[in-house]
């Protein structure tokens, strides 16, 4: 059955864990979760309510543990947070086992994204898994849910969601990032999960597992403040420049070691390739032999490996393929000069 948003509003009373949160008010919930050997756990969910009924949002962060990124863009969104009209739901770590353990799974090996809606007798990621749905999806009307790419992969800043939805359609649009994907939903992800419940969700993707990256955080942070203001959450925008209006990919597809060997890249994130460029070269640790890595496909890359161990089919580039290259290479080069423009203004602000 659909979640309504008329219904979820910040009007409604709203409660968490037997906890009553009054409009106007700020609190953070400690919401138990199946402990471990040695002592209790819990997931930390800060709740921030407008005195000014809206949209209930919930920003969530480190479902799959080793993804730090949208730790530091929750922190940053919560520190800034003022005049907030309607309820921001915040959880900066979900998978609190995998961020202690700097890993993606859980302890009993399951993916939490792939768990989703979960069950309230079942694994322990199921039961995680419903309870955040209980908790937190099914109070909402709108969704972020922050990630990076996996270990040892980089990804450019882009928004994954079904784009086929026009309230999705429009949120993400706003996000600012240069690339979107519509992205089919996968079974067990929170996403799908969300979908079935009515809540429009967006997928955020930016940076590499177990790394922080300026740049990827920044673009977070400013997104998900996009989307609040869409809504109507947070005030317009006092900046008088922003990014351009993003591009669609309409498809995409991983570039994948034609042999096994020591990989050097030769193609960053938002380079435009073409069809047969060589994009990397696999080398033989003991002879001369080289391999080259080449574009099947023309397209932007917005996703490559970091590693440089690889073997015979491991996934190397990951290419976005658009109905205008050109276009969405001056895109994401006016992103990328924008926001480090934006570092380099921050850097010598505090210097100065």
């Amino acid at each position: 059955m659909g979640t309504s948003k008329s219904r979820n509003t910040s009007a409604e009373p709203f409660v968490i864990n037997g906890e009553t949160v009054p409009l106007g008010a700020r609190v953070t919930v400690e919401l138990p979760i199946p402990q471990l050997y040695t002592h209790p756990m819990s997931m930390p969910v800060h709740i921030a309510r407008g005195k000014r009924s809206g949209p209930r949002l919930f920003v969530s962060a480190a479902i799959h543990g080793d993804e730090l990124n949208g730790v530091e863009i929750i922190r940053r969104l919560l520190a800034g947070l003022r005049r907030l009209r309607g309820t921001l739901i915040a959880i900066p770590i979900v998978n609190v086992y995998g961020v202690i353990h700097h890993s993606r799974y859980l302890p009993d090996r399951r993916d939490l994204n792939r768990s989703f809606p979960g069950s309230e007798r079942g694994s322990l990621a199921a039961r995680i898994a419903h309870l955040f749905m209980r908790e937190i999806v099914g109070q909402c009307t709108y969704g972020i849910d922050l990630h990076t790419g996996a270990i040892h992969r980089d990804n450019l800043p882009q928004i994954r969601a079904n784009l086929d939805d026009a309230d999705t359609a429009r949120l993400a649009h706003s996000f600012g990032v240069p690339v979107l994907l519509n992205s089919d939903i996968r079974d067990g992800s929170l996403r799908g999960a969300a979908n079935d419940q009515g809540v429009s969700m967006l997928v955020y993707e930016g940076g590499e597992a177990l790394r922080l990256d300026e740049v990827s955080i920044r673009a977070g942070l400013q997104g998900v403040r996009n989307v609040m203001r869409t809504l109507g959450m947070l005030p317009p925008s006092s900046r008088k420049r922003d990014p351009a209006e993003p591009i669609v990919a309409r498809s995409s597809s991983w570039v994948r070691a034609p042999d096994s060997g020591i990989f050097r890249s030769l193609a960053a994130l938002g380079t435009r390739v073409k069809k047969d460029r060589v994009l990397g070269i696999i080398a033989d640790p003991f002879s001369a032999e080289e391999t080259p890595v080449a574009a099947p496909f023309g397209g932007v890359i917005i996703g490559r490996a970091t590693l440089p161990l690889v073997h015979e089919g491991d996934a190397l580039f990951h290419v976005g393929r658009f109905e205008d290259v050109r276009e969405v290479t001056a895109r994401v080069e006016a992103f990328q000069q924008y926001q480090e423009s934006a570092i380099e203004a921050e850097d010598d602000s505090l210097i100065g």
